[in-house]
């Protein structure tokens, strides 16, 4: 069980949505008693490069009592971690667990993104997140840090899924959550909107961040 201030668990939620989008996951690590910072951003205004920073260092400065850092993303919010881990260090960084991560885009950007709304809606980052060689995600390359990838295969958008191959989530194939390096990678049956909430989720992610892995027994 981690201690108080010991270990410190950075939350970034994904694109468009606020921090209000992780309180149920902030609630339940802070219960098994890590601190948690759990701070919004504006996925909206910037490009990927800029929000990195934008997004990790005030919640990395609020952590400066921990000896170990680990984060729990939401979307976007695990490309973040990568576009600052290619050019910064963090060295007491334990674990990061991505939720349905577009660790190589989405088809969903590369089909709707010329259509008139998408950028207005979805700001620079959104257009930095299809499946080309302009994809920031697929240009970022493996994981050097050790990640757990818990991506979703159920939808609430037919439409949408009908723009991704093989199953999804709704906004990301399960193939296109994975990253060459992870260390573990589980399938849930859970939505990309609402994964953060899932109670199987937020389970999976407890037992990562206490043992560096998922639990992957069925029962």
């Amino acid at each position: 069980m981690p201690t108080v201030n010991a270990t410190c668990v950075i939350l970034l939620h994904g694109l468009a949505r606020s921090e209000g989008s992780m309180e149920k996951l902030d609630d339940a690590l802070t219960v098994v008693g890590y601190k948690v910072i759990n701070l919004g951003y504006p996925s909206r205004e910037h490009a990927i490069e800029t929000l990195a920073a934008m997004a990790i260092e005030p919640a990395l400065a609020a952590c400066n009592d921990a000896t170990e850092i680990s984060f729990v993303t939401h979307s976007l919010g695990g490309i973040l971690v990568r576009q600052y881990l290619t050019h910064k260090e963090i060295a007491n960084l334990k674990y990061v667990v991505m939720l349905g991560p577009p660790n190589q885009g989405s088809e969903v950007v590369d089909k709707l993104r010329d259509i008139a709304g998408f950028h207005f809606l979805n700001g620079d980052a959104g257009m930095q997140l299809g499946t080309d060689q302009l994809s920031v995600p697929v240009r970022l390359g493996p994981a050097n840090f050790d990640v757990g990838i818990i991506a979703g295969n159920q939808s609430i958008n037919w439409i949408l899924s009908t723009l991704i191959p093989g199953n999804d989530d709704g906004k990301v194939s399960i193939a296109r959550t994975k990253l060459e390096g992870m260390n573990d990678h589980i399938v849930l049956p859970t939505t990309h909107p609402f994964m953060m909430q899932n109670a199987a989720a937020i389970s999976q992610v407890i037992y990562y961040l206490a043992n560096g892995s998922f639990n992957q027994k069925t029962d």
